[in-house]
Parts: C-alpha cells; sequence; structure tokens
C-alpha cells in the first residue's frame, strides 16, 4: 500500500477516485452567503483603497499604509473570480461570468481568457508530457541537464525568488494579460476579452484618476496590485511546488490521484485562510472544482482524514522556494543541491 493510500482511513483508500462522488453533495452554492462574501470582501476594498487615496492626496503619508489590507482584500476578490470560473460561486452561469469579468478590471485579469488557461491548468496538472499552460513551469533532472549552459542560466533566473515573485508578477498582470499570450489564434474570445478588460480598465483609471489625482492613484493603485500580485503568485507556487507533490508520465496520469496528490493543503492561520478564500484547501478544490471556496472547511470538518494530504506549514512553505527540479526516481521535488549531492545533476 501507497504512502498517499495509508494517508486515508477506509472506506476511502482504494482509489483517489471515490473522493469525486463524496465531494459531490458540497458543491451546491448557498445564494445569500455568495453575496455576503462578494460584500464583505468589495466594501472593505473600496473603503481601504479611498483612505490609502485620500492620504496620499494630501499628504497624510501613514495613511498610505492602508494600501496593506487594501491589497489583501484585492487578492481576495481575485478568490472570488476564481471561483466564478469555475462556475461554482453563483452556480448561475450568466451571474458567474458577469461577476468574474466585473472582477477582472479590478485585478486586471481577462476574464474568460484567464477561465480557458485555468481549465486547461486543471484538467493536465501534474502531467509531465502536458506542461506550460497556466502553471508554472518545472523541469526534470534530466531535462535541465540536458540544457546548455545558457538555458540553465535562464532557468535558475526564472525560479529565483527575487524573478518568481517580483517581477513575474508585474509582468503577468501588468502586461501579459494585456494580449492573450498563448491562445492568439485561439479565435475570437480571448480577444475581446483581454480587449474589452484593457478598454475598462483604462475608463476605470481616467475616473479614479480624474477623482483623486494622478500622483495619489499611482502611489496607491499601482502598489496595491503587486502586493496582490505577488501574494497570488506565492499562493499559486506553494501549491503545487512542493516536495511530495505528483507528477506522472501521460500514459499513468489519472485525474483523481493527480489532483488530490498534486495539490498542497496549505494551512494558514484562520486570518490568512479567510483572506485567501480558503485557496490553501487545494487538493480539495483541484478534485472538486465547483466547491464554493467558503465550503471547502466543511470538507474537511466532515472528512479530517483529507486534512493531513499534502499538507504544509506557513514555515514549511518557505522552505519549498528551493525546491526546483523534479527527480524522476524519487518522485519528488528537489533543489539544486539535492540533485548533486545524489549524483542525479553533475
Amino acid at each position: 500500500m501507497t504512502a498517499h493510500a495509508q494517508a486515508l482511513e477506509p472506506p476511502y483508500n482504494d482509489t483517489a477516485g471515490a473522493w469525486l462522488k463524496i465531494l459531490a453533495k458540497y458543491r451546491q452554492p448557498r445564494q445569500g452567503r455568495s453575496v455576503f462574501e462578494l460584500l464583505v470582501t468589495l466594501i472593505p476594498f473600496a473603503a481601504f483603497w479611498a483612505g490609502a487615496s485620500i492620504s496620499a492626496a494630501q499628504g497624510f503619508w501613514p495613511g498610505i499604509i492602508l494600501i496593506l489590507p487594501a491589497a489583501a482584500f484585492l487578492l481576495r476578490l481575485f478568490m472570488i473570480q476564481h471561483d466564478c470560473g469555475h462556475g461554482s460561486f453563483f452556480a448561475q452561469r450568466r451571474l458567474d461570468t458577469w461577476t468574474g469579468r466585473s472582477l477582472g478590471v479590478l485585478t486586471l485579469t481577462p476574464y474568460d481568457y484567464w477561465r480557458r488557461a485555468h481549465a486547461e491548468h486543471h484538467a493536465s496538472a501534474g502531467n509531465l508530457d502536458e506542461r506550460g499552460v497556466g502553471d508554472i513551469t518545472t523541469l526534470t533532472i534530466a531535462e535541465y541537464a540536458a540544457l546548455s549552459w545558457r538555458g540553465r542560466l535562464g532557468y535558475r533566473l526564472y525560479r529565483h525568488p527575487l524573478i518568481m515573485f517580483g517581477v513575474g508578477p508585474a509582468w503577468l498582470f501588468l502586461i501579459k494579460h494585456r494580449l492573450p499570450f498563448g491562445m492568439m489564434k485561439s479565435g475570437a474570445l480571448p480577444w475581446v476579452s483581454t480587449m474589452a478588460t484593457n478598454l475598462a480598465v483604462v475608463v476605470m483609471a481616467a475616473l479614479l484618476i480624474w477623482a483623486v489625482g494622478i500622483v495619489p492613484f499611482l502611489l496607491v493603485h499601482l502598489p496595491v496590485v503587486l502586493l496582490a500580485a505577488a501574494a497570488g503568485v506565492w499562493l499559486f507556487y506553494v501549491q503545487h511546488q512542493f516536495e511530495d507533490t505528483h507528477w506522472s508520465k501521460d500514459e499513468e496520469w489519472e485525474f483523481p490521484e493527480a489532483a488530490l496528490h498534486g495539490a498542497s493543503h496549505y494551512d494558514l492561520p484562520l486570518v490568512l485562510r479567510w483572506l485567501t478564500g480558503n485557496i490553501g484547501i487545494h487538493h480539495v478544490h483541484h478534485l472538486a472544482s465547483r466547491i464554493p471556496y467558503y465550503r471547502l472547511p466543511e470538507v474537511l470538518r466532515d472528512h479530517p482524514e483529507l486534512a493531513g494530504i499534502g499538507r504544509i506549514t506557513l514555515m514549511d512553505s518557505l522552505r519549498c522556494v528551493r525546491l526546483v527540479l523534479w527527480d524522476e526516481q524519487a518522485c519528488r521535488l528537489v533543489s539544486f543541491r539535492d540533485a548533486r549531492r545524489t549524483g542525479a545533476l553533475r
């Protein structure tokens, strides 16, 4: 019996696929709760943003600290947009779609374009033969060893924390999302999504600049977006880039196994769990993406045996940054140093 199977108590240890039926009962959102979640996120975001902007406009610089909670609530708005993309927030396609599109103007994320890329990520996560869409580029030891020195340098730079969590989020949300990269020839929808979002962003920015001035707008909105983006990239990173994650070749890849064991349970403190929309319960989310984020804690409450699968704490996650290569022999993520120490990399 594998370690993964041992982690599940009977009768669930036969297959990860058994959880698909078990989790189906949590898929129905509660409409009143969804509206409440949206309001208690959008209103504080607007209040903190306005407070920071007014402080900047009046030269009351201590008030700029309000940028931090504004960024936290913008991140939470992205989590709501994320649920809309899965059709799980209201479970009404038109309502989810237009809520997601509207939030995409605030998060600088073209909703329909992002939703398609994210769906590909869910459909192929953990598949070594289907890497490259909506995920963190991860090479095997053999693939890295076969690179030229320029290729190795490029990969090392890409995986460096300053690039991954500093330059990367700025590139992704400020530049990459302005064009449908990867879907240039995938029909009109990705183009309509990105161009319509860009136009709405310009209109929103013009109105806000008219209201508070260009300097306060730039001093507040740019840091808010970049801080939320960096936090979002960090969350996405640790949800899949942990030592005991799951990767397999196409012929061996199975969705339930890859979903349950290829995503982590990022066990955050209660406040951070709330601000991040319970996205840390990522293994359950990948296995049953139609569950609204506010019902994910119910799953762990009713099925505590799931809590230990892929569990990493806040301190554990800091050590995940050094894990950069997939060791196909050991079936785990390793650091450059680990790969050299075992002789797998020279």
